[in-house]
């Protein structure tokens, strides 16, 4: 269990450099979460920096290195998370400003 939207941002990543589907469906939260989710093989995600985690608890924006065929790319992003239950849940992507 993620102690912050941070850690489960982390934790995402690195579900994702392991084509961990199972774990990304369970970490997204129900009300926005796809029924299935597809990794593609030919992305090799390589980096995740942290930018901001400390303005807002349910807002992690980050910048995600991946590599497709040997050529690097990045993801910027800001994600919002929800805390409920006692967990965070991975909620949606929101527009960076």
């Amino acid at each position: 269990v993620a102690s912050s939207a941070e850690a489960l941002m982390r934790s995402r990543f690195t579900a994702y450099t392991q084509g961990h589907r199972q774990y990304l469906l369970s970490s997204w939260h129900p009300s926005t979460r796809p029924d299935s989710i597809e990794t593609d093989p030919s992305v090799h995600w390589v980096r995740l920096k942290i930018v901001d985690a400390g303005r807002r608890q349910d807002e992690v924006e980050f910048v995600a290195t991946f590599k497709i065929n040997g050529k690097a790319h990045k993801m910027h992003e800001r994600s919002r998370f929800i805390f409920e239950n006692g967990h965070w849940s991975y909620l949606e992507a929101a527009p960076l400003e």
